[in-house]
């Protein structure tokens, strides 16, 4: 299967996906919407704005230019090879968190063995569907299981830290790439505008902060007040009628008065000074800094625990979640990965 072959199918998929959101009738339009409206069912989390959110982010960027721009950062895509069997456990913390590892394995002309995450059972399998009727070729380079994977080469695996240390026992002998834990944060230097904060509001409560993309710590100038920040955020407001997000709010705050901790309470949102860069459900963390310096040390000290930066100078605000294809998770370059794996085993 050619190179040109794969990034059309990919193209069409994403075409069908934006069609799909703009309210296009398509032969898939009907079974997308159902999967959108539906997945709550099976997945509080997944709210229909949620996974509209996630498929809406993948179809902006399986475009034909944005393919080729990224596939052709790679020459060896173009080669024929011998597909290695890439085994991938797929992540469910939100909807289709595991799709660029599905797309970096079929896009390198690798065949993929995915096993679905429970809390994301569904979705993968239209994606699959939708992308076989664009090119029936693929059919054979997608296995997707509820079951342990078996009969693979390469690993990709990602999950909490306590999985990563469960997959480097299973998968350590083999040819990997274990993700764990990583979380978001912002900087905020004070010059921001009310649009730029009111952004910041969709890094922070998108997915209701569940992704690894997600700002989870704001580092905040010195004498911050963080009602500048909360004036921007009403419209999130609604989120404590959501039963699960409520519970984990109130789980939080009980905590912190019993506790005796200090924290804001914004009626949807607990705001707590903390070092840490990972934040309970519903609790956002923060600390303050004199200078730049001080949080560049804190940042690169915390490198390999950071996803991403949102801020001047990083990140736009707004666009933690709408991460291009050559934004890789945890850095970590999966088709460079994939490539010198298979330049042993070019035809």
């Amino acid at each position: 299967m050619k190179l040109e072959q794969r990034i059309s199918a990919f193209s069409e998929l994403g075409e069908t996906l934006r069609d799909t959101i703009a309210g296009k009738q398509t032969s898939y339009t009907s079974r997308i919407e159902q999967l959108i409206e539906n997945q709550h069912h099976n997945n509080p989390w997944f709210t229909p704005d949620n996974v509209r959110m996630a498929v809406s982010a993948i179809a902006e960027e399986l475009t034909s230019g944005n393919l080729n721009r990224w596939c052709n950062a790679y020459p060896g895509l173009d080669k024929k090879i011998k597909p290695l069997n890439v085994g991938v456990v797929m992540p469910g913390n939100i909807p289709l968190a595991g799709f660029h590892d599905f797309l970096s394995v079929l896009i390198s002309g690798n065949r993929i063995i995915a096993k679905k995450s429970s809390k994301d059972p569904d979705l993968i399998n239209l994606i699959s569907e939708i992308l076989v009727s664009a090119d029936p070729e693929f059919k054979n380079l997608i296995s997707i299981t509820d079951e342990n994977l078996t009969g693979f080469d390469v690993v990709i695996a990602t999950g909490s830290d306590n999985s990563a240390r469960y997959f480097e026992y299973y998968f350590g002998k083999y040819p990997h790439i274990i993700r764990n834990n990583r979380n978001s944060i912002a900087i905020i230097d004070g010059k921001e505008n009310d649009n730029e904060l009111e952004a910041l509001g969709t890094d922070v409560f998108s997915y209701f902060g569940l992704g690894c993309r997600n700002v989870s710590r704001l580092f905040l100038p010195a004498g911050y007040d963080l009602s500048v920040l909360t004036r921007c955020w009403n419209s999130y407001s609604g989120l404590v009628r959501h039963k699960k997000y409520a519970s984990n709010y109130d789980f939080s705050k009980a905590v912190f008065i019993v506790n005796r901790e200090k924290f804001t309470d914004t009626g949807y949102l607990l705001m707590k000074e903390h070092n840490s860069i990972s934040s309970p459900v519903a609790v956002l963390h923060y600390g303050f800094y004199k200078i730049p310096e001080e949080f560049k040390i804190q940042i690169f000290q915390l490198k390999d625990k950071i996803q991403c930066i949102i801020g001047h100078d990083y990140i736009p605000f707004g666009k933690a979640q709408m991460p291009a294809l050559w934004d890789y998770a945890d850095s970590i370059d999966t088709i460079d990965f994939l490539l010198k794996i298979n330049s042993t085993r070019i035809l």
